[in-house]
């Protein structure tokens, strides 16, 4: 009898955990509702909805998921990829050498440590219901324990596999001072010299920032003002578009170990350390996106105009004493800089001349350790030039993230093409090699706001096979700048096979939406027209080509893998 009644309560109670699953299955996951089942029970759970492929949304939008996707633990809970929490939440988080993770938003500050479940939550310590782990090389952290100190409540649906998490109030202020200097986020101030490659030296400082402060890596501005594809000498200056093209290319970064600044040699041969996979560029004078930008992503590389030429020249807008710089006149920028943080509060009497109001940006300058505050400088806000024209590099992969690149844009983004349309449709032909899949594209948005739709054409003959496309990818881009597309999924090439990538661009107000490589200036000399087959359309039925018609090389570049290294 004993034996039979046992038998009945365990047949009630599972009922009952089915019943819970299938009438009750949205769980408003807090600290102990994981703990009520057994650790069996929630394993099953876990390889379940893991099976299934977690859906994750945040506010009202689904995320995408490539590579790096969420997955339930086995205690329950759902394991969220540190590297998209930035764009996913909207909150700053930086990594650190020795594995610890700082998330902020607003006035909280968690710090989490690999392969532990101890956290340090605004000063106070707390268990989480589940460690931070490794998986692939990559971290994940337990979403649910966390999602309220980034301002988003959080519901675990086992039986559907999702969660939702939705804003509890309005999106938190950025603070009024933020510095990256204290968070250890800046590589060592560095001197150009005398020569005028401060947007080398500037490219690199803030594009380093992107990978602090995890990894500390000095690249070499030696290498990228004098193996890029423009015809300037180190004497004749540059700009970010340049930085941009250089390393969109491939053609670095290299170590500045590999290739020293200012002993007069290079080494073309040297292959990037890094991939660029992104760089946003802000529209002028937007200092609340210029502040995000920095808060999530890493330095903004910016211009200003100035007499100075080194750490001791002389300048009526400098303050030497306060290091800090105001210009008020009409001269266009002539030096780049990295904006590192901001001080809303910076005196306004600490300038030579009294701008209206108080607040600077905090610079970082490539004029060496004596110039300034150890190489660092206070910006008005009301500078006339600073944050005209901003980049911050976003998206940085390792050197193996793709095996092969095909490309005959490496001057980059020099003009624009379309039809005096917000939209317009181009394709770029390539060759493929020997068994490789198709794995992304990459190419300019021109403006704000920009959509996009990614098609493939794996077998291309002629233009008309550009009708026969398939689509592969679609997004948008809030901001203007240089993205990197992964497809959906793989799209295996035939060996040898000509095929084509299409791109459905629409942005909102442009003429022309369509960046394009052509023959501008006396920097783009070294323009090579015969390297490119591409083609434009306003509806993407009727092509035309872009080298024959228009002299021009489309920005549209396609990334495959080598299947056999799978």
């Amino acid at each position: 009898m004993k034996k039979l009644i046992g038998a009945i309560f365990v047949l009630v109670f599972a009922i009952m955990i089915i019943f819970s699953l299938t009438g009750h299955s949205e769980v408003q996951v807090k600290r102990t509702t994981a703990r009520n089942f057994s650790s069996e029970f929630l394993s099953d759970l876990a390889e379940m909805d893991n099976q299934k492929g977690v859906s994750v949304v945040v506010g009202q939008e689904t995320l995408s998921f490539v590579e790096e996707k969420p997955y339930v633990s086995a205690k329950g809970c759902l394991m969220f990829p540190v590297d998209q929490l930035t764009d996913a939440f909207n909150c700053s988080t930086q990594v650190y050498e020795n594995g610890n993770i700082l998330i902020e938003k607003g006035s909280n500050s968690i710090s989490l440590y690999t392969n532990s479940a101890a956290a340090n939550i605004n000063g106070q310590l707390v268990e989480l219901k589940d460690k931070v782990q490794i998986v692939s090389d990559k971290l994940y952290v337990p979403i649910g324990d966390i999602a309220q100190y980034i301002n988003y409540d959080f519901v675990m649906n086992y039986k559907t596999a999702s969660a939702s998490m939705a804003r509890i109030a309005a999106e938190v202020e950025l603070p009024k001072h933020y510095d990256m200097r204290e968070l250890e986020r800046v590589t060592p101030v560095r001197d150009q010299g005398l020569y005028g490659t401060c947007w080398a030296f500037a490219s690199l400082a803030a594009l380093e920032t992107t990978l602090t402060p995890q990894e500390n890596l000095m690249f070499s501005p030696d290498h990228m003002s004098l193996c890029n594809s423009f015809s300037l000498g180190q004497n004749e200056g540059g700009e970010y578009t340049m930085a941009i093209a250089y390393m969109a290319s491939w053609q670095g970064p290299v170590y500045e170990s590999d290739d020293p600044y200012g002993d007069g040699k290079t080494n073309p041969d040297l292959k990037a350390r890094k991939h660029l996979e992104e760089a946003q560029i802000l529209a002028p004078k937007d200092y609340v996106a210029i502040k995000e930008a920095i808060y999530k992503y890493g330095a903004v590389e910016t211009s200003i105009y100035t007499q100075m030429k080194t750490a001791n020249s002389w300048s009526g807008y400098y303050n030497r004493e306060r290091a800090t710089y105001y210009y008020n006149q009409e001269a266009t920028c002539n030096h780049d800089i990295i904006i590192v943080g901001w001080d809303d509060d910076f005196p306004k009497e600490y300038f030579t001349i009294t701008p209206e109001n108080d607040g600077a940006f905090i610079c970082k300058n490539s004029w060496g350790t004596e110039f300034g505050e150890d190489g660092y400088f206070y910006v008005s806000y009301e500078d006339a030039n600073i944050g005209t024209t901003n980049v911050v590099y976003t998206k940085l992969g390792d050197a193996n993230n793709f095996d092969n690149i095909y490309q005959s844009d490496l001057l980059g983004w020099r003009g624009q093409l379309g039809y005096e349309k917000d939209q317009a449709y181009f394709a770029n032909v390539y060759r493929a090699g020997e068994d490789e899949e198709l794995a992304a594209v990459s190419f300019y948005a021109t403006d704000v706001d920009t959509t996009y739709q990614v098609y493939v054409v794996p077998e291309f003959e002629d233009e008309d096979s550009l009708n026969d496309r398939k689509l592969v990818a679609e997004g948008s881009f809030e901001q203007a700048g240089y993205y990197t597309v992964r497809l959906d999924e793989a799209v295996k090439l035939k060996d040898n096979q000509k095929f084509a990538v299409v791109v459905h661009i629409q942005t909102p107000g442009a003429v022309h939406p369509v960046a394009i490589e052509y023959d501008a200036d006396s920097r783009t000399r070294e323009f090579d027209i015969t390297d490119g087959e591409g083609y434009i359309s306003l509806y993407g039925n009727k092509w035309m080509s872009a080298e024959k018609n228009k002299d021009c090389n489309l920005c549209l570049k396609a990334f495959t893998n080598d299947r056999s290294k799978k």
